[in-house]
């Protein structure tokens, strides 16, 4: 299996990544719960989705994305949108305060204390992929 890690960075990522889940969903006929009522071997990824998608032993389908920002209504978004039951909780990865457009604010105070907890949630996606393809980066040129 050829498995893609996508990363979603910013508002911008976020809000992008939300845009393509949904797609993504709509062309493999994966409901907004992660269900597949299509999928007749539940637990087996042998399909091409599953290059997004892991599969749990129960049949539903968990994007393999992590989201983060600092600012933490963007994620709420997400946990509150119609594809909340989509993602794994530990995906999502808010802060508790924007890094106000200044760049040196979020790369070296605030945005500091998020690295290892996104490092490792990525690390553990990376470790559950059996033939790790590449990862797909949503993020903004501009803004904060």
């Amino acid at each position: 299996m050829r498995e893609v890690i996508n990363v979603h960075v910013g508002q911008a990522g976020i809000q992008m990544g939300n845009a393509v889940w949904e797609l993504y969903c709509i062309e493999h006929g994966i409901n907004k719960d992660g269900t597949m009522p299509g999928d007749t071997t539940p637990g087996v990824e042998d399909d091409s989705f599953n290059t997004h998608f892991s599969e749990t032993g129960s049949g539903k389908h968990v994007p393999r994305a992590v989201f983060v920002d600092l600012e933490p209504s963007v994620i709420w978004e997400i946990q509150s949108g119609p594809y909340k039951k989509l993602f794994h909780p530990q995906g999502l990865i808010a802060g508790k305060e924007d890094a106000a457009n200044n760049y040196a604010r979020g790369h070296y105070t605030i945005g500091r204390e998020h690295i290892e907890m996104v490092m490792d949630r990525i690390e553990r996606l990376a470790e559950e992929a059996s033939g790790l393809q590449g990862f797909t980066i949503f993020h903004s040129f501009g803004g904060g």
